[in-house]
């Protein structure tokens, strides 16, 4: 069965870090580009970091860039999303997904072949 696990998630004060993890099951991720994607109350779905499967290339959006920092490990078939200096409107569920295309085009449209079931993230105070 192909299957995204998320973790990582939790509840962490203004300024904060969390380190999520996306882990791929019954598939290999090297020949996918990888995203992560969150969702707020209320709100649609939004592309915050994708990368790309070999040549390097990295999404982040506006709001998230020189806070979070995406990354693989094709040995462990994990991505991961190190977020720093979290602020309250990072909150959301975040997941991950996978898909065969350049990382604009999917963390841009919102595009995944497959997707995970989700971490919630919260930053309050």
């Amino acid at each position: 069965q192909l299957q995204l696990v998320e973790s990582g998630g939790g509840l962490v004060q203004p300024g904060g870090s969390l380190r999520l993890s996306c882990a791929a099951s019954g598939f290999t991720l090297d020949y996918y580009t990888i995203g992560w994607f969150r969702q707020a109350p209320g709100k649609e779905r939004e592309g915050v970091s994708c990368i790309s499967s070999s040549d390097g290339n990295i999404f982040y959006r506006n709001s998230v860039k020189g806070r979070f920092t995406i990354s693989r490990d094709n040995a462990k078939n994990t991505v991961y999303l190190q977020m720093n200096n979290l602020k309250p409107e990072d909150t959301a569920v975040y997941y991950c997904a996978a898909h065969k295309i350049t990382v604009h085009s999917m963390c841009l449209m919102v595009l995944g072949d497959y997707w995970g079931q989700g971490t919630q993230v919260t930053v309050s105070s």
